[in-house]
């Protein structure tokens, strides 16, 4: 048993780690087919190997994902469960990012994920002395930018035009329009547009 730290005058509970359990918690597919995509992303999607965003694509498709037309990937992108994976038209999906989709992560058109972005519709609940999971869905709304090394936490929806700085820690939802930035989060601003599309 792993006892937590105390703080002050009350008694810390016992917390034993041993008992953590996936009880509850649905993969989506078979073990087979978990197996195969698996052995598919490492040598295909996660690979620093610039395969063709195409024939990723064509990969990430015939494991269920639903992406639109216009997708560009980069290498180095870690998706743990394309079949709970929607994207629109016109996403780029940067460099070394990472998709925990434990529950379904949609993406609507246009968006930018820069580099090294973490998108976790993954999580534990910390009142559960075994963390049981607590994943719940993410979206991403259209024309948003999630820039470099963000991060998106569980039940997060990122609002249409929405930009989440570099670096920023988000776990409450980004209204429409809004710039948020730092750990954790708030809005530093509004996104105006100035210049009309070429």
């Amino acid at each position: 048993m792993t006892e937590v730290p105390v703080s002050g005058s009350w008694e810390a509970p016992v917390v034993d780690l041993s008992r953590f359990t996936t009880d509850g918690f649905d993969r989506g597919r078979g073990t087979l087919v978990v197996m195969l995509w698996w052995i598919t992303k490492i040598v295909f999607i996660q690979s620093k190997v610039p395969w063709p965003s195409s024939f990723r694509r064509a990969l990430l498709v015939a494991f269920g994902a639903s992406i639109g037309s216009g997708f560009y990937i980069r290498p180095s992108v870690n998706i743990h469960f394309p079949w709970r994976l929607t994207i629109g038209d016109n996403v780029w999906l940067g460099e070394g990012s990472t998709i925990l989709n434990l529950a379904e992560v949609q993406i609507e058109d246009n968006v930018a994920i820069a580099h090294e972005v973490y998108i976790a519709a993954a999580g534990h609940d910390i009142s559960d002395p075994v963390f049981r999971y607590a994943n719940r869905p993410v979206r991403i709304g259209a024309g948003a930018w999630l820039a470099t090394r963000s991060y998106i936490g569980p039940g997060v929806v990122v609002g249409e035009g929405a930009v989440v700085a570099a670096g920023a820690f988000v776990v409450r939802d980004v209204a429409e329009w809004t710039v948020v930035g730092g750990v954790p989060a708030v809005p530093i601003g509004d996104r105006r547009l100035t210049k009309e599309a070429q």
